[in-house]
């Protein structure tokens, strides 16, 4: 396979050869080394995670923290074994692609994160958001953030909104959410991996958007939620559809993921209509090929990657989640999951027997 340069890089390295006794199918195999690139949102859960998974197997995993859409070039170039993503795949992206499954990894937020002198508590709606990063919003102190903050001393200075420079699935979850509650975001500027934001300042992944606004006085930003939590960066309530105030954690993250999923696990959570959601809730997705016989890969290349996806949905992995700031997935999306990896062929053959 080939040699793939990454630039943010969680690399795991497993020493000597080992058996893997989980394997998927219960054979003993020499220890593998796999490589994935995609969505830095969930890279600190993956950083535990790959950690874990080659200390039991002897497997190394490499992932670059390139973004969801880098990510998913490199899986369409076939130079990776699996792609990140925050954002799944539309019908359109998979018709010029041999066909593939999306594989939820976990839940999380996408946090309104903001650098104000004095304020450590924020109320925000939907509307006001996609007006401050559409530039109608442009002051602190404006009449409509001031409404919603009685009792905030906003300050009579310029906001300076920060947004991400690659093509990224936190920038889909966000825009698919402003998209959701503002007719004129949806109109103007819609959702997608890229956006063309009229305003303030560019920054490359989470770790770019977070270091500016940690830095910089003023700025309002959106990133994965444990990047502000890791920094200690304030983020907003954000109103979600029943009108509550809701910050980010395991339990409001889960609750909006309590509507139905669909066979392919191919599902937008923002705006939910459940009690105590946090409204930019979301899965991340590992994104693989179905037949995974490509590009030399060898049938124990292909029986590791899975090993690692099933290892992703055990109780085990599962549990972590919540103590870095992410939610585990309901028993539902891993019941699907599980199904879909057993479509999953070498040579036309389901690896999972």
């Amino acid at each position: 396979m080939k040699k793939i340069f990454l630039t943010i890089a969680t690399l795991v390295f497993a020493l000597g050869m080992s058996s893997c006794g989980d394997s998927t199918n219960n054979e003993s195999r020499v220890a593998q080394e796999l490589s994935g690139a995609g969505a830095t949102f969930p890279l600190p859960f993956y950083n535990v995670i790959f950690e874990q998974f080659a200390e039991k197997t002897g497997d190394a995993v490499a992932y670059g923290g390139i973004g969801s859409g880098g990510g998913v070039r490199n899986l369409k170039d076939k130079i990776v074994d699996f792609a990140g993503s925050d954002a799944f795949l539309t019908d359109s992206e998979m018709s010029d692609m041999q066909p593939v499954i999306h594989i939820p990894t976990c839940m999380g937020a996408v946090v309104v994160a903001y650098n104000l002198d004095g304020v450590d508590n924020l109320n925000l709606t939907g509307d006001i958001v996609a007006d401050i990063f559409a530039g109608n919003i442009t002051m602190w102190n404006d009449p409509h953030l001031v409404a919603v903050n009685p009792d905030v001393n906003l300050p009579a200075e310029a906001i300076m909104p920060v947004f991400r420079s690659d093509g990224s699935g936190t920038t889909f979850v966000f825009t698919d959410y402003l998209s959701k509650v503002s007719p004129m975001w949806a109109t103007k500027y819609g959702a997608g991996k890229s956006v063309n934001f009229p305003c303030g300042q560019a920054a490359k992944g989470n770790p770019g958007v977070a270091g500016v606004i940690s830095q910089t006085k003023n700025t309002i930003g959106y990133v994965g939620s444990e990047y502000a939590f890791a920094q200690k960066i304030p983020y907003a309530k954000i109103e979600n559809s029943k009108g509550e105030f809701v910050s980010p954690s395991s339990e409001s993250i889960s609750a909006a993921a309590s509507g139905e999923i669909p066979a392919d696990t191919r599902t937008s959570i923002t705006n939910s209509d459940a009690d105590g959601a946090y409204p930019i809730s979301c899965f991340t997705w590992m994104i693989i090929y179905k037949e995974q016989n490509y590009s030399n890969r060898s049938k124990e290349q292909a029986i590791a990657t899975l090993d690692l996806i099933k290892y992703i949905l055990s109780d085990e992995a599962q549990s972590i989640t919540s103590e870095i700031h992410y939610a585990p997935l309901p028993a539902k999306a891993k019941e699907l999951s599980i199904n879909n990896l057993k479509s999953v062929t070498y040579n036309g053959v389901a690896i999972m027997q």
